[in-house]
């Protein structure tokens, strides 16, 4: 498989940095917490500080819900979060998905075959993006010119749902090994965008391809971070409170061996390159938050 060519200028982040869970702002707790518990499949657990964890069946939490009456829905025109996306580990479990979708009679915004994966849209009740996917194996990843190739082509949900002829069933949880597989914003500029998330922190470059869109990873995955520019005409931070990105926040895991993240205090020229643009990071580095 070919490997992806890092600018000149830039260092790597480290192949095995995935992402951690993501913070969502809603606007009303207990609605949110079941619609990710029914139609999601996620299990719900209370926090001492009033937070809701959200977790597969291995309990790693994947999404943290933060109530906020106040919170208006998610503009998809201005910048902040476009989607997050919760990655299964097979076709069968992503038919299994769709089943309890259908089960809970939460419709579809869309579905696609994108050549890497297989992905079913959604949104949530605040308006927040969802991507439930799962991945081709990389073996069967097309590259043109060691560039990853990517579409976005419809996709069989008969087919999906096929797989669940030889399957026993229901589940109502999601399976041990769900994980964040990426999340995707929308930007005031993608050149800026580039320079963050490659110059500065390491993502290299995957896809170019798509008109006003651009995917960055670690480790030759397909994207870990998603971008794409917004349509608002007055970009800049999300209005207070919003259930989007500026009260959003996902966090990078890095293999223990990554230098440690330091607090805010710290010169940005001496942290690590995964923290060297961020307000705060948290420590360890193996949950860093940048």
């Amino acid at each position: 498989m070919p490997s992806p060519t890092p600018s000149p200028t830039t260092t790597s982040i480290h192949p095995a940095t995935t992402l951690g869970p993501v913070a969502l702002t809603v606007s009303d707790l207990a609605g949110s917490r079941k619609f990710y518990e029914q139609a999601i499949g996620l299990r719900a657990s209370d926090s001492d500080d009033g937070t809701v964890e959200l977790a597969a069946q291995d309990g790693r939490p994947l999404v943290v819900l933060h109530g906020d009456s106040a919170a208006p829905r998610l503009n998809r025109r201005a910048t902040g979060l476009y989607h997050l996306a919760i990655l299964f580990p097979t076709r069968v479990d992503l038919a299994f998905a769709l089943a309890r979708l259908a089960e809970a009679r939460w419709p579809l915004d869309g579905a696609s075959d994108h050549l890497v994966s297989e992905a079913l849209y959604l949104s949530d009740p605040d308006g927040n993006g969802i991507e439930l996917y799962r991945d081709r194996p990389r073996d069967e990843w097309r590259y043109d010119n060691d560039t990853l190739q990517m579409s976005t082509l419809p996709l069989n949900l008969r087919d999906v749902l096929g797989e669940l002829s030889q399957a026993t069933g229901p589940r109502p949880t999601a399976a041990v090994g769900t994980t964040i597989g990426h999340v995707h914003l929308q930007v005031a500029d993608i050149p800026e965008a580039e320079a963050f998330y490659n110059g500065v922190l390491g993502f290299d470059v995957m896809v170019r391809g798509y008109p006003g869109a651009l995917f960055v990873s670690a480790g030759g995955y397909h994207h870990h971070i998603g971008l794409t520019r917004g349509t608002a005409r007055a970009p800049g931070l999300p209005p207070a409170g919003r259930s989007a990105f500026a009260t959003t926040r996902s966090s990078f895991r890095t293999p223990p061996s990554s230098p440690p993240c330091s607090d805010a205090s710290t010169p940005r020229a001496s942290r690590p390159p995964t923290c060297r643009a961020a307000r705060w990071c948290a420590i360890p580095p193996a949950t860093a938050s940048c």
